[in-house]
């Protein structure tokens, strides 16, 4: 798909947010006129699509005074118009009809996330009427922007209520026939609306006899009857391009998470990855306890409480950008370096600012004075950079303490190399029973991981003597063994147990750890931790994408990474919750 369009999706929906909240009309950057003040009110769906992509300048930029969750307690505000930017559902309606009632605003601009049904829109029609409020209503606008986008290149379904449209939703053995199309028809809204922001109709392919199946089929219904009226279509408007005329059609894969259930499983070992695995990473923020430090407090006092930051990581952020699919000691490395470079920019402000407070009145001292007067007011003319560039020092200098915190506390770099090699099939060099034995490496959960890691990846199932021996291991682990129950049925049920997925021959290199990172000046102290260099991996679904664009017939579980995509960002401790509920007998 990364021949859609020249703007990435995450350009495109901005700019259909900028349009929205500039009453609909093209927002344009170099407008000299000041903004009309205006209030902006969203649901919890709306507030997650908004918060990745625009900052709070952002929308004081765009005229936005306020910004106010739909169902929290507002006053009126009678001299200023809102936007409102919110899901169509029943709740929702009922809420802004109260508005009019209350006569809360000036004038309304209703947004819907996803397309409003004629029922809703008269239910809002008749609570116009009824008071008296139908001049204030100025535009009604469905903006088909049901998704959540990440970066440039990745969009999520949703952030709430993800769970009704998760891989237990769908593999749960008790879901009924209208629940499962409730799940499909949420999910085809949603990648409706991505294609419509895109303004690009795909050439769809999914694997047959799944849930990606039915998606497949609903999405393509959907595209054709939104053609079939070339009036009112969403594809041949002048904004979104040629967009069904254009020859770069995207390809738009469908596959089925069955295809590949290690991988989510797997302990990671880039910045980025360790991030979203080990933290509380959300909609690109992340959350971080800080310890107040450990002091001298009297027996029986209350310890002091953490203080808790957030941060932002996003595509601003160059650090970032570069770094977030680097290895992890490569990131340790580079936050050192762009300290150091950062105090030696310092230093030399305070070196110039002593040079010019010289006093000396010989002709060497004041021909370095009129020298060193350019460099000062370069230096100073900088600051605003310099600090920016502090700012993000410190910044990933916390980020990657946490998570360099979590490696050491859970040996995350022994569970990464050991499951490359599981997934691989390269020689073992330690006994799994040993690791998951070890009351020093890892939580429960990250064994259970492992172990379901091996189940998953044997060429051959374990005998029952052996699995029982696992087990028992596991459970003085403290490990939860429904998630293996249910991989169990399913790997049964699959017929997987003889026809394993492949995941290629790469393996990672331990080398030498960085001297850099080793110094006692270093703000990293990476003893005991593995410097690990990753290698290419070609897992399935990867292997499917590459036979696609190659035109190879083979159907097999084969796939470059996809570009776009994903309905659900898996987080591995929120699968292992999945599986577990899955497997409860």
């Amino acid at each position: 798909m990364a021949a859609a369009a020249a703007a990435s999706i995450r350009e495109r929906q901005t700019v259909a947010l900028k349009r929205m909240l500039n009453f609909n009309v093209p927002h344009v950057k170099n407008s000299t006129g000041e903004p009309v003040w205006k209030v902006l009110i969203y649901d919890r769906f709306g507030q997650d699509i908004i918060s990745p992509l625009l900052s709070v300048k952002e929308l004081r930029d765009m005229g936005i005074t306020l910004h106010l969750l739909l169902h929290s307690d507002r006053d009126p505000i009678p001299d200023v118009p809102a936007v409102y930017f919110v899901m169509p559902s029943e709740e929702n309606i009922d809420r802004m009809c109260q508005d009019l009632r209350n006569q809360l605003y000036e004038s309304y601009y209703l947004n819907f996330i996803s397309a409003i049904s004629r029922s809703k829109l008269e239910d809002i029609a008749n609570a116009a009427l009824a008071a008296s409020a139908v001049a204030q209503v100025a535009k009604v606008f469905d903006q088909y922007l049901n998704f959540i986008t990440l970066e440039d290149d990745m969009f999520v379904l949703c952030n709430q209520n993800k769970e009704l449209v998760s891989y237990r939703a769908i593999n749960r053995p008790d879901i009924t026939d209208t629940e499962m199309e409730t799940v499909m028809d949420t999910i085809v809204d949603s990648l409706f609306c991505f294609f419509v922001t895109l303004g690009a109709v795909p050439i769809i392919r999914c694997s047959r006899g799944t849930a990606a199946e039915m998606v497949a089929v609903k999405l393509d219904k959907k595209l054709r009857e939104n053609l079939r009226d070339a009036r009112n279509s969403l594809f041949t408007g002048d904004t979104l391009g040629a967009g069904q005329f254009s020859f770069q059609r995207p390809l738009l894969v469908l596959v089925d998470r069955n295809i590949d259930l290690a991988t989510p499983l797997h302990h990671t070992w880039t910045y980025q990855a360790l991030v979203h695995d080990v933290l509380d990473f959300h909609l690109n923020r992340v959350n971080l306890e800080e310890s107040s430090g450990v002091e001298n407090s009297p027996a029986g006092a209350r310890p002091k409480r953490k203080n808790k930051k957030s941060y932002d990581l996003t595509p601003v952020d160059k650090f970032w950008q570069k770094h977030k699919g680097s290895p992890f000691p490569e990131v340790a490395e580079s936050v050192q370096q762009e300290l150091e470079s950062y105090r030696a920019q310092e230093d030399e402000v305070k070196r110039l600012k002593s040079i010019m407070g010289l006093e000396g009145e010989d002709e060497g001292a004041i021909s370095m004075l009129s020298d060193n007067t350019a460099k000062l007011t370069s230096a100073v003319s900088s600051l605003p950079e310099l600090l920016e560039k502090k700012r993000l020092i410190d910044l990933h200098t916390n980020v990657a303490t946490a998570v360099l915190e979590h490696i050491k506390a859970r040996k995350l770099d022994v569970y990464f190399e050991y499951e490359e090699k599981i997934m691989s099939k390269t020689t073992l060099d330690k006994s799994l029973l040993d690791i998951i034995s070890d009351p020093d490496a890892g939580t429960p959960e990250d064994k259970m991981r492992l172990f379901l890691i091996y189940y998953i990846s044997a060429q051959q199932a374990p005998s029952e003597a052996d699995l029982e021996q696992y087990k028992k291991a596991l459970t003085d682990a403290g490990c939860n063994l429904n998630p293996l129950q249910y991989i169990k049925q399913w790997k049964a049920f699959a017929k997987m147990a003889s026809a394993p997925a492949s995941y290629g021959n790469s393996t990672t290199k331990s080398m030498g750890l960085l001297s850099r990172v080793m110094n006692t000046g270093s703000q990293f102290v990476m003893e005991g931790v593995k410097n690990l260099v990753l290698k290419q991996q070609n897992l399935p679904v990867t292997r499917i994408l590459d036979n696609l664009m190659e035109m190879k017939s083979n159907p097999g579980k084969q796939g470059k990474h996809i570009l776009y995509g994903c309905s659900e960002l898996f987080n591995a401790t929120q699968f292992i919750k999945q599986l577990s509920q899955l497997g409860q007998k």
